[in-house]
């Protein structure tokens, strides 16, 4: 909740100081093509041996073309991905200034109560611990130190407010929705307060639904935003778009995420991590449209995970994907998929078949 003594500093508003502490020192990101999200390290779908934790992590230096660059948050396993990535780190004698974390901020491990975990039910496997979403000035602060605390020792560079539309979305009404936008506000306000103490060097956001993520960038001075489930070879609204080239224009990086949509446009069981099966006719169209694809790939000898991420690379503004794997042997691969290029024909074919909105004409 907000705390009324800390929604105002000098006369000015939570969003007005957001913005312009953070505005003097807008930061310029230096990442490869892709990061390495960790997702898999918290146990999403299936646990994780400690030694298959450990080889994916080693696997993404192995092969970084660059830093190695890790995407984590308190939500992905209940703390469990950064505490598994700390102790991989550590494992491997990695050197805090030879690693870039991304830690999303607002979730928060807690006692584990129930069978399961509360967020998101059955996606999460053998957890031990809950969490629950802590956004405000001291939420952010909290999740800051206790995420350092998980990475043992570790910090992270670039931090944001994850999951503002989740939040958001426990609003009864508009006074309700104002106060929670107002709790987000003030969040920024401690990132923006970390980033002027030196603590941390980059502020984002990272949200599925993108419209939460325009009207905080409306208020708030970003360094980066990072899209979920929004800018897919599936999914790609041209309103979405529009916004991507404005954020381009303004200097605001993009990092684009889940760009398989959980695992399904591999042929995995969910989407955008919920299960489904082609038991309703949106279901139903949902696999058609994952069939052709793959007949289409097929076809032009590539495959589903190249085209996936060179379209997703193709968006406006965006310099880096953030690609999970539960194996290490995909590391590589993933890598190799940012640098592979796709038939011109193949965006044709798409297009053809209805697959691909016509007037997408991003590709470099």
């Amino acid at each position: 909740m907000s705390d009324s003594n800390t929604s105002k500093k000098d006369g000015l508003s939570a969003k007005a100081v957001a913005g312009a502490e953070n505005r003097s020192r807008k930061v310029s990101l230096t990442i490869p093509p892709v990061i390495f999200g960790t997702s898999g390290l918290g146990n999403l779908y299936e646990a994780l041996e400690d030694e298959v934790k450990l080889a994916i992590v080693k696997e993404c230096f192995a092969h970084s073309k660059g830093p190695a660059v890790f995407d984590s948050a308190g939500k992905y396993g209940a703390g469990l991905a950064l505490e598994s990535l700390g102790k991989c780190l550590k494992e491997l004698n990695v050197k805090p200034e030879e690693v870039i974390i991304s830690n999303k901020l607002g979730w928060v491990r807690t006692e584990l109560k129930t069978p399961e975990p509360t967020f998101e039910p059955g996606v999460w496997k053998n957890l031990k611990h809950d969490a629950v979403q802590h956004i405000s000035y001291e939420g952010m602060l909290e999740c800051f130190e206790q995420g350092n605390q998980l990475l043992g020792g570790y910090v992270p560079q670039l931090v944001s407010v994850h999951d503002p539309d989740e939040y958001m979305a426990q609003a009864q009404n508009d006074d309700e929705a104002e106060k929670l936008y107002q709790d987000i506000l003030d969040g920024y306000r401690a990132l923006a307060d970390l980033k002027a103490q030196g603590k941390v060097q980059a502020i984002g956001v990272g949200a599925k639904s993108w419209p939460i993520i325009k009207r905080i960038a409306g208020d708030v001075a970003l360094d980066w935003v990072m899209i979920a489930n929004s800018m897919t070879i599936k999914e790609h609204p041209q309103d979405l778009l529009d916004f991507m080239q404005e954020l381009a224009d303004k200097g605001i990086q993009i990092i684009n995420s889940a760009v398989f949509h959980g695992g399904f446009l591999m042929g995995g069981d969910y989407y955008d991590y919920k299960l489904v099966k082609p038991d309703t006719e949106e279901n139903k169209a949902l696999f058609k449209w994952r069939e052709d694809f793959f007949a289409l790939c097929k076809e032009f000898d590539i495959t589903p995970a190249q085209a996936c991420v060179q379209f997703a690379l193709s968006a406006p503004g965006v310099i880096s994907l953030a690609l999970s794997t539960t194996n290490p042997r995909r590391v590589k691969q993933n890598i190799e998929n940012a640098y592979l290029k796709v038939p011109a024909g193949f965006w044709d074919a798409m297009k053809n078949k209805g697959l691909l909105e016509q007037d997408y004409n991003y590709f470099r």
